[in-house]
């Protein structure tokens, strides 16, 4: 049996918080540090759904990717559904870590974990680097990664490919619907408005992203780029799976609950 700050520890080892973004809320948000956990659940947000299942089933944690508490917060009270999911969880005893662009950036976590789904490879260096100089293990990390695809394909097939490996419903797809191949493919987990200019910097063919707009297609097209717009939980549902089987893999004697591929919108 583990404490929940031995939870966090681990993942901090793999993930290293200290890699997070400066305006990141990442770590043990609510909870006892000395807590044992027996029972944890994972999950990319922390919902009213994935509370309610927290509880029914006996958590004892919950392990998130997106922070449950991101900015400041004034007043915690049944009024609206942030304050009702801190209450419950306080009531119940259950703590919650949010490891969030900690894991975006480190070495084996999401921007890898994607590229490796396309299928990229030769350089996977960092879409945007966190810093000159920032390496782990001897390799430069950042948000997303920027690669080849073994075969080019056309960003028709390239779409179809994308939904396929992340087990997405529809994509929004802009730019080039010729028979002309991309090649060089850069992916970037989550909302990828920022890392339009880091895409045109690195010269790649398409970028597969989430949370992008008519405007940042028309402009990715005008530059040259395809834009395939997976969604944000479309392409970072992914870490529910990679942190539920790293922590199998521990052994460390817990019960391990994934929360269901759930799509939080439809395409009607």
């Amino acid at each position: 049996m583990k404490t929940c700050g031995e939870i966090r520890d681990w993942f901090n080892e793999r993930w290293p918080e200290s890699l997070a973004c400066q305006w990141d809320n990442v770590g043990l948000l609510v909870g006892r540090a000395g807590k044992e956990i027996q029972k944890i659940y994972v999950t990319l947000d922390v919902t009213d759904e994935d509370v309610e299942a927290a509880v029914s089933m006996g958590a004892d944690m919950i392990l998130s990717h997106h922070p449950l508490i991101f900015g400041p917060v004034k007043r915690i009270n049944d009024a609206d559904p942030h304050g009702r999911r801190l209450l419950t969880l306080i009531r119940e005893d259950i703590c919650c870590y949010g490891g969030h662009t900690s894991f975006d950036i480190a070495k084996g976590g999401m921007a890898d974990l994607a590229a490796e789904r396309l299928g990229l490879f030769d350089e996977k260096k960092p879409l945007e680097p966190l810093e000159a100089t920032a390496e782990q293990d001897g390799e430069a990390v950042g948000i997303g990664k920027v690669g080849f695809l073994k075969e080019p394909m056309t960003v028709e097939a390239l779409a179809r490919t994308v939904k396929e490996r992340f087990q997405i419903p529809a994509v929004t797809v802009y730019g080039d619907f010729s028979e002309k191949r991309a090649g060089r493919i850069a992916v970037s987990p989550g909302s990828g408005k920022s890392m339009m200019k880091e895409a045109v910097r690195a010269g790649v063919d398409v970028l597969i992203t989430g949370d992008m707009g008519h405007h940042e297609g028309l402009d990715l097209a005008a530059e040259g780029i395809s834009l395939i717009d997976a969604g944000h939980y479309g392409l970072e549902h992914i870490f529910v799976e990679e942190v539920a089987k790293a922590l199998e893999e521990e052994q460390f004697g817990l019960e391990v609950v994934r929360a269901p591929l759930h799509y939080p919108c439809r395409v009607i």
